[in-house]
């Protein structure tokens, strides 16, 4: 074995020890592999280890394999949970929407149980056949830079502790505990993109361009990545200013900088206000950028970009929440909490939280004095009562109603959206 196994674990969760982890268990070596160390790591350390297997529902062996890792726990003394998808309408890539699922369904289970994070068997093979499938899509610094060991999805914090052991380390540790596991045989389908690459690999690895290699340009290219980041977020202080959740770039001082830390600070932005797991394609950000050379605004992954004085403002387009609906006290658009007046709100008052649109604007005497684009008044969240208007925090008509940002204005400029 060539690494320390169990030091990859404290790595990542010591000196302090979370009080509850989840772990996703699929019943495969490297999934198996990290439920069994992470279980001698909380039996030392007096954490709670919970258990979860997200059955896709697309082979017919996918709930025994579910009952396997469930037998499993039930010997460890773990509990665990079988998460069934039934959603998907057969529509998009199966893979990506299956990913997209089975975190979805892992941290609502997570939220749950109020567990600290939920830890995932990603491998340093996991890492070298994303970079490649990466480089066939022409990804630049981002997509190339190595996984994070730690990144935040779906309101729910993500460790990866084994990106630096390989496959063949994990699957002599699981022998040597007399452990068995499942190789899913879609493992083997050539009609996926990471098999086909899974295969690449094994003949590049005879010029050296093996996991352990691309693992370390991996790294190399996030030390670039977080540089980048780290002059972005800097200019971003002296040229950017956060009003009603909408992100103001001063034009000029924009144009001043290199087209990279221009592109960068736009996704950001645009990462920002809307909560998107995935940047936009570069192309498609400078397709933006060249429109806005000529007409007034655009739109690009649920937001609107407008030219207005000086300034290039970046706020939710209201297209994208024009049906987004919430009750009082619940998040709006996973980005907003309107508190109402103390004491003047019943827990049964028919309110809805919606955006505010035009006929909310029309209602809103007042928001001409605050200086912020009609447009991106528009999407912000307002308390109605059927058709009628109670109030409008953000345009300048509260009512004694507060509108507080999830993540608030200063975690813009404070630290970077890692996912």
């Amino acid at each position: 074995m060539t690494v320390d196994l169990a030091r990859l674990i404290a790595d990542q969760f010591l000196p302090d020890p979370p009080r509850a982890i989840g772990v996703a268990v699929s019943g495969g070596s490297d999934s198996l592999a990290l439920l069994h160390l992470l279980h001698r790591f909380a039996q030392d350390h007096g954490t709670k280890i919970s258990v979860a297997t997200v059955n896709h529902g697309l082979r017919p062996e996918a709930a025994d394999e579910a009952a396997m890792v469930a037998a499993i726990c039930a010997r460890l003394g773990l509990s665990h949970h079988t998460l069934d998808w039934k959603d998907w309408d057969r529509s998009g890539n199966l893979q990506g929407e299956a990913r997209k699922a089975r975190y979805g369904l892992l941290a609502h289970w997570g939220r749950q149980l109020g567990v600290d994070c939920i830890a995932l068997g990603h491998t340093m093979d996991d890492q070298a056949e994303t970079f490649l499938m990466r480089v066939g899509r022409r990804a630049g610094v981002d997509g190339l830079a190595a996984m994070p060991h730690r990144f935040e999805r779906e309101g729910m914090q993500w460790v990866r502790p084994l990106l630096q052991a390989r496959r063949l380390d994990l699957r002599d540790y699981l022998s040597a505990q007399n452990v068995d596991w499942v190789d899913d045989p879609s493992n083997d389908d050539d009609r996926f993109d990471r098999v086909r690459t899974r295969k690449a690999l094994s003949i590049l690895s005879e010029l050296g361009i093996d996991a352990d290699a691309i693992s370390d340009v991996s790294q190399n290219l996030w030390a670039a990545k977080d540089a980048l980041q780290h002059q972005m977020l800097t200019i971003s202080r002296e040229i950017v200013t956060v009003r009603a959740g909408a992100v103001a770039i001063d034009e000029k001082a924009l144009a001043a900088q290199h087209p990279e830390l221009r592109r960068r600070l736009i996704v950001h932005a645009l990462k920002w206000v809307n909560g998107a797991y995935y940047a936009p394609r570069s192309s498609a950000v400078m397709s933006v950028l060249d429109t806005l050379e000529h007409a007034p605004s655009a739109t690009l992954q649920g937001c609107e970009l407008r030219r207005k004085g000086k300034k290039l403002w970046i706020f939710r387009e209201l297209n994208a929440v024009a049906d987004v609906n919430a009750k009082v006290g619940d998040l709006w658009d996973n980005r907003w909490h309107l508190t109402p007046p103390a004491g003047e709100i019943g827990p049964t008052d028919p309110l809805t939280l919606c955006a505010l649109g035009a006929e909310g604007l029309n209602c809103c005497p007042d928001w001409r004095a605050l200086d912020i684009p009609r447009a991106a008044l528009l999407s912000t969240p307002a308390v109605w009562n059927g058709t009628r208007l109670i109030a409008a925090p953000l345009a300048g008509w509260p009512q004694n109603w507060q509108a507080r940002l999830n993540r608030g204005e200063d975690t813009f400029f404070a630290a970077h959206i890692t996912h």
